[in-house]
Order: structure tokens, then sequence, then C-alpha cells
């Protein structure tokens, strides 16, 4: 069984670009990695494949029952009671597996984010598709959430999609990947780092191929600069002669030079060495290197005038039948800190505790865990009610953190990641003196990733950090609020770093 993907493309309506063009794939069984930065058309591409998206041009056959479990779990699955009602055999292992409390099924929305994610994978996979794509299964999931989600995937025996930027997940899984670039794709064997280990040699044998280029053209366009400067002394010194009626020596020196072709011959060298350069100059065009968007965050934030930005009294917060005991918090002013614990362990109650805490003369900035469908308005709304110079200020901002900003005003659908961009740019243009990020890396491909880790390091005022991404944590932040839960009491333990 295998699916075919036939000179597909695809075009969002408004949109002025592709989503997709004209790609040609085969999709074995097994998983598939599809790798690419946000917004470069990955999403697209696998609803295309599962027949959620019709192609404006090429066929996807044969049809085939298809499962997407997306990015966003905000929403319950639509499959969510028809598996909370079955007690197979196939349904328990998936409990088990993913470790799923009974309940949950019955009240998702009071779900953490990695607890609605398990929830999630788990209905996608319940229902055995011959097509399965998964979109960031592991955004949200501790560590040991994200080892049961990889070993419950790799009992999949259909055809899958994998769309993640968890570098060891798609090793694990994936034998072979699709990256996606500017609505077009290209398959390589391997997982992640075998692909990545093929891009990077191809991109340094295109910058070698660039620079050999420039310096052809820089050469030949110091020889075409010579022999054209060559040919305008000729011609001046037979004009001159011309001029000079008298001059006999002119007359004979013009003669010799047409008698010999040395005249033509100049003039011909030079149009021949200007055809050069017209040659050379493509080969150096068409040797572009893919374009990177970077900067830095020193332009935004402040340092608080005051020397504590949040202060949190020694108290149990209490929601429904669980506990978080927490002791007396501070925030100081400079302080960079990571929030971290397992899923449910009670991080995002803290920080909703936390921002109450903060005085009005502190400008905070907060991005939630998932931006529902009120934010995602507001964002837009922000980016293109604006007038130019904020506008401008919002793509400067989104640019850095690897994207392109010409796409977000082309109309094309936003990506998930794209979006959390834009909702991070408008609270940092806010200049706030404290900037409190939940799980800023989940939908961020890899390069965006490494972008913001860039862009926090060099924040000036106060973080708070609620991640599991152990790279991000310990490169930004020197101390570390840790929370651990047994049954349904979390403890918060203080550690530096």
């Amino acid at each position: 069984m295998q699916l075919n993907l036939s000179h597909i493309s695809y075009t969002y309506p408004g949109a002025a670009l592709a989503a997709v063009d004209d790609i040609t794939l085969t999709l074995p069984q097994g998983w598939t990695g599809v790798i690419g930065d946000n917004g470069a058309g990955k999403s697209t591409l696998a609803h295309l494949a599962t027949g959620d998206l019709a192609p404006d041009a090429g066929s996807v056959g044969p049809r085939l029952f298809a499962a997407y479990c997306a990015q966003d779990s905000s929403a319950a699955p639509d499959t969510l009671y028809d598996f909370a009602a079955d007690w197979g055999r196939a349904a328990r292992r998936l409990r088990e597996a993913l470790a799923l409390e009974e309940e949950w099924l019955y009240a998702y929305d009071e779900l953490s984010g990695g607890q609605r994610k398990r929830v999630q994978v788990a209905c996608a996979l319940w229902q055995e598709p011959d097509v399965l794509v998964m979109d960031e299964p592991t955004n949200d999931l501790d560590a040991p959430a994200c080892e049961a989600v990889a070993c419950a995937l790799e009992l999949f025996g259909g055809i899958g999609l994998l769309i993640s930027h968890d570098r060891a997940l798609l090793d694990r899984l994936a034998a072979q990947c699709v990256v996606v670039n500017g609505g077009r794709a290209s398959l390589h064997p391997g997982g992640f780092s075998q692909v990545e280990a093929a891009l990077a040699g191809e991109r340094a044998a295109r910058a070698r191929r660039r620079e050999n280029a420039r310096r052809e053209v820089g050469r030949l366009a110091a020889e075409a600069q010579r022999r054209g400067e060559e040919a305008s002394r000729a011609a001046g010194k037979r004009s001159r002669a011309q001029l000079d009626a008298r001059d006999s020596d002119g007359r004979e020196r013009i003669g010799r030079a047409i008698v010999s072709g040395k005249d033509g011959v100049a003039g011909k060298l030079s149009a021949t060495m200007d055809r050069r350069l017209a040659r050379a100059s493509e080969r150096l065009a068409s040797t572009r290197t893919e374009k990177r968007y970077t900067a830095s965050l020193h332009r935004y934030g402040a340092v608080a005038r005051i020397p504590t930005v949040a202060h949190l009294p020694a108290e149990t917060l209490r929601r429904g039948d669980f506990c978080l005991h927490v002791p007396e918090l501070w925030v100081g002013s400079r302080d960079r800190i990571a929030l971290t614990g397992r899923n449910g362990a009670g991080k995002s109650v803290l920080t909703g505790r936390l921002l109450e805490e903060v005085p009005s003369s502190v400008p905070a900035a907060y991005l939630p865990q998932e931006v529902g469908p009120a934010l995602r308005e507001r964002a837009l709304a922000m980016l293109h009610d604006s007038d130019r110079a904020l506008r401008g200020r919002i793509l400067s901002l989104v640019g850095s953190m690897n994207t392109d900003p010409d796409k977000l005003l082309d109309g094309h659908d936003i990506s998930p990641g794209e979006l959390r961009k834009i909702v991070l740019a408008g609270e940092l243009l806010r200049e706030p003196a404290l900037l409190v990020l939940d799980e800023p890396t989940n939908h961020l491909d890899i390069g965006s990733i490494l972008a913001l880790q860039e862009l926090l390091e060099s924040f000036p005022g106060a973080l708070v950090l609620v991640t599991h991404d152990a790279a991000l944590s310990e490169a930004v932040a020197a101390t570390e609020w840790h929370i651990s839960r047994a049954g349904n009491e979390s403890t918060l333990t203080v550690r530096n770093r």
C-alpha cells in the first residue's frame, strides 16, 4: 500500500503565492517525516494527502481512509466520546500506553496541554486509518509523555506523515523525510539528522559555487572594463586624427588600424566580454543561498524601575480537588526563571496566579500555551489594521524569528507557528519589563527555536519561562522553579543553577 501525490498544487483563496506548487511524491507504509520552516507548506501538503483539501491541479490516489491529528489541542477530537465508550482490546491498549486516566476523557476542557495532547493522539490512533498525519504530536509533552507517544506511534502500521520539529522523534520513527521549502518538496532517505547532514552539505556546496561565481563576475567585470577602456582610447585617437585633417600621421595610423582590423577586433572582444559577464552574472543569481531572517531583541523590552516585579506569598492554590503548595516567591527586575514540571503538575495554574500579582506600574507581556480563536483574531487585526509604521515594526520583529514577513501579508493561511510569532511581536512592542512565556517553542520550527533563544538571551527585563525544552531552559534561565506532583497535590521548590 502506498499513497501517490502527482504534480499537486494548491493556492489559498485570496493568496498571490501557491502554498504547494507542483509536488510529486510517493509515500510508502511507515513514517515519513515532514520538515521545513513555519509557513513553508507542511500542513497544507498533509491536508492534501488526507483529502481534507482538494488540489487545484494534480491528483492524490488511491482513495484511502485518513485521519489527521492537528497541532492545536484546544478543541476536543471529534472521536473523543466514541473512544471513551470503547473498552475493546485496542482502546484499552492505547489507554495504557499513553497513561490516560479515565476521567480525562470526560473533562477535556479542564486538562493541561500535555494531557490533551495524549488524549488527542490516542483518538487518532484508535481510528486505525490507512493514512495518518501527526502534526507536532509532542507539543506540550514532558519527557516521559514524549516517550509514551513515540512508543505508541511505533506500533502504527499504515502510511504515516510525521510533521515535527522534534529531532529525536524524527530520527527514531522516520525512514525518509520530505523537506518542504517555499511550497516545493524534496524527498530524502533517513531521519532528521541524516537529512540535515545531507542538506548542510548541499548548502555548503551552493555557498562555494556562489563564491566562485562571485569571483568570476568580479574578474570578468574588471577585464570587460579594461577592454572597454582600450576600445574607447582607440576610438578617441581616431576621432582626434579625423578632426585634424593636416595630421597626415594620424590619417596613416587610422588606415593601418582599418587595414589590420585592430579597431574591429577590440570592439568584438569588448562585446564578447560583455556576453561572458552577463552569463556569469546569471550563474551567480542562480546560486543564491537560502534566505534566513535573524535580528536582535535589544531594541525591545525594558528593566523595571522597581526591584521586584512580582511577589507571591506562601500559599496553597486550589483548583477543584487539586492543590499546589507554593512557598513565598519573588521575581526581581532582572531575574530569569524557568518553571518546570510534569504535565498536569500545575505550571499554568501558577503562571495565572503570578500574573495577578504584577503591579500595574510594571508592563508585563504574556504568551499563552495555546493561541485561541479570540487571540488569533486580535493578532491578525493588529497586523493588518495597524498603520504602516507599526506594521513595519511587527514584521521586522517576526522576521527576526525566522519567518519571511512578505508571506504574512500575502493572505495565505497563517500557520500556528507564524501566529505565535505575531502574538509575541505584539507583546514585545509594548516594551515589557516582565516577559512570561508558556511553552513558547510550541509549533516553532528548529530555526525559529534557535532564533527565539538568541532573542531571549538579549531580553533586558525579567523572564519567566514555562518549558519542557531543556536546552532552551539551560540557555536563558539562571533559576528554576520546579513543581513535583504526587496524587492530587503538587509542591514547588526553588533551585539555583
